[in-house]
């Protein structure tokens, strides 16, 4: 059987629906993040969660340098940090941080001040597989906050949902 190509893999996984989370790392001047719709819950007891995190993103080597990071779902009105951390339009680094109110947690990661759901999180464990690492973060402490709904990505674009 002929191995599917990579372009047809990622058109068909538009089709699936996925939260859209984003994952901070790094300390001080030093950090950056990524926009994952691959976060999840992994146990309850101990709470644990995952993301998976693609070895060529510039937040991978800060995760491995600073075993710790923010997961913070987005809602509806966070479309804009969304394409941040999704790197439009060249944003990098610390500049993905503007224009939202950040909080640091008790890890010193920041989370996003007005996110449905944010966990502070240590790095347990990255399992490394072809392009990228399953990040398994142990949970450190959790805020919440009111919510109208939550930001999706489904079919190449975000989506309220």
């Amino acid at each position: 059987m002929d191995p599917i190509p990579s372009r047809e893999f990622t058109n068909a996984m538009r089709a699936l629906v996925g939260n859209c989370s984003v994952i901070t790392v790094g300390e001080g001047e030093d950090i950056s993040g990524l926009l994952v719709t691959s976060a999840m819950s992994l146990s309850a007891d101990p709470p644990l969660v995952l993301a998976c995190v693609n070895k060529a993103s510039s937040s991978w080597p800060l995760l491995k340098k600073y075993p710790k990071f923010g997961w913070s779902s987005l809602g509806p009105e966070h479309r804009k940090v969304a394409e941040n951390f999704s790197g439009f339009g060249g944003v990098k680094g610390a500049e993905r941080y503007a224009g939202a109110t950040w909080r640091t947690a008790e890890t010193g990661a920041l989370l996003l001040e007005d996110a449905p759901a944010a966990f502070d999180c240590e790095v347990e464990e990255m399992i490394d597989r072809a392009t990228h690492s399953i990040v398994i973060g142990k949970v450190r402490a959790i805020r919440q906050s009111q919510s109208s709904g939550a930001l999706v990505y489904w079919n190449g674009a975000f989506q309220p949902l």
